[in-house]
């Protein structure tokens, strides 16, 4: 309870030496715990403090900016968990100031603690440090290759899909080491994914893997290797949607594909605007010869013009998901690994009853409340609409909407129906 100490003191909570002293060692931890929280303290006070017996008190030490280097590192092996998760999130704020060949005495105390965190026997510690340190530009290289190598992909994973410190070499050496499941998956969803990144994906032979770096837009891939992928794709179901929609398709890749993929895909493929007359014809042709085979579904498909947009094959796709009782949480999920904004759009869509155009306005015009609206009429989690604002709006984290402290939706229900009441609106 704030203000013990000012009603200790006769209402000045103006401190000297001697009393803070005093206060130090009082019986009652609230007391104790007030005092820890403070900034101005002298650093002894501080550290005395860091070894109370009252896990309550070490935590708000930890979390005290003003504690010295030499308590922190006390409290980076202190016996609670909560205590060094606490100073984890705190050590990870003033990483980019540390390196491992500091001579400043306290800031290579300072790195010694953060190293000491990201060898934590507890995953939940290594797990907040990662998290803390995930988009960290100036994190120290040594912590953040050894968080990407962690065996636990909670630990490993948001470091090898958002660190911009990661560099190549380290992504095709974590690559060639083998994959720990869900480390392929983690890196296939990087922003930008170099040349050299994506041929050590795709030498994995990893199907789930390809998948998700064709389903990448940001990852650059040569022209020859697309069209090896294409080759090999014939048989593998899960490479024909994200290779339809792969930016700048070669002649002969559209064309090959044109052969074997679904009529639903055909639509898309017929339907991308960049690719020139002459592609376009030689995918017709392609068709047309499936025709002429007897492939009944594709003919429905050239009955119909092939006229559909992407945006009304994906509420179709939705709508039969729908009924079929698999539009659920793991395809939601699955479509936002992919960033796959017109899928995810449709499924709003068809969960909460409005329009595709409706859907797909408040992500165009990054409307940060009306998609939020759309993930809880949706029945998404919290946190998982804080993930749509982050990959699909592209928001720094000041920007989101975050869940509150019980992982609820922040926003109050009738504030979110308004919201979808404007969204409606302006479709």
């Amino acid at each position: 309870m704030k203000g013990l100490i000012k009603k200790l003191l006769g209402g000045d909570d103006k401190l000297t030496y001697d009393k803070a002293k005093e206060l130090a060692s009082h019986e009652a931890e609230d007391v104790r715990v007030e005092l820890a929280g403070r900034e101005d303290l002298r650093p002894e006070l501080l550290y005395f403090l860091a070894e109370d017996d009252s896990p309550v008190v070490r935590q708000t030490i930890a979390r005290n900016g003003a504690t010295p280097a030499p308590a922190d590192l006390l409290l980076a092996t202190d016996g609670n968990d909560d205590v060094r998760g606490e100073l984890a999130q705190k050590i990870a704020r003033i990483a980019p100031e540390l390196d491992a060949g500091d001579q400043d005495k306290l800031k290579r105390m300072a790195y010694e603690s953060l190293e000491t965190l990201a060898k934590d026997q507890v995953v939940r510690v290594r797990m907040i440090l990662a998290e803390a340190l995930k988009d960290v530009a100036g994190a120290p290289p040594e912590v953040i290759r050894r968080l990407a190598f962690d065996t636990e992909i909670d630990v490993a994973g948001p470091i090898l899909q958002f660190s911009p410190v990661l560099s190549d070499s380290d992504l095709i050496e974590i690559i060639d080491e083998g994959s720990l499941p869900g480390r392929f998956s983690a890196i296939c969803q990087r922003r930008h994914i170099g040349e050299p990144v994506s041929e050590a994906i795709i030498a994995t032979a990893d199907e789930e893997a390809v998948a998700m770096l064709l389903a990448n837009p940001s990852a650059q891939i040569r022209e020859e290797t697309l069209n090896a992928i294409v080759d090999r794709a014939g048989e593998i179901e899960s490479w024909h949607a994200p290779l339809v929609a792969r930016p700048r398709l070669s002649a002969s890749a559209a064309t090959s594909l044109a052969g074997f993929v679904a009529a639903n895909l055909l639509q898309i493929l017929a339907s991308r605007s960049e690719l020139d007359d002459g592609i376009l014809a030689r995918v017709r042709a392609v068709v047309e010869q499936r025709i002429e085979n007897g492939d009944v579904e594709v003919a429905k498909i050239l009955a119909d013009g092939l006229e559909k947009s992407p945006a009304e094959i994906a509420y179709d796709m939705a709508e039969t998901l729908e009924a079929d009782g698999t539009l659920d949480l793991a395809a939601f999920e699955k479509s936002l690994g992919a960033k796959n904004e017109i899928f995810i759009a449709a499924y709003l869509a068809v969960k909460t009853g409005l329009t595709m155009g409706a859907a797909q306005k408040a992500f165009a015009k990054k409307n940060i409340k009306g998609v939020v609206a759309l993930c809880w009429k949706s029945g998404l989690p919290a946190e998982l609409a804080e993930k749509v604002q982050m990959d699909m709006l592209k928001l720094p984290e000041s920007d989101i909407v975050m869940a509150d402290t019980d992982k609820n939706y922040a926003l109050s229900e009738d504030d979110m129906e308004w919201q979808l009441e404007l969204i409606s609106g302006a479709a």
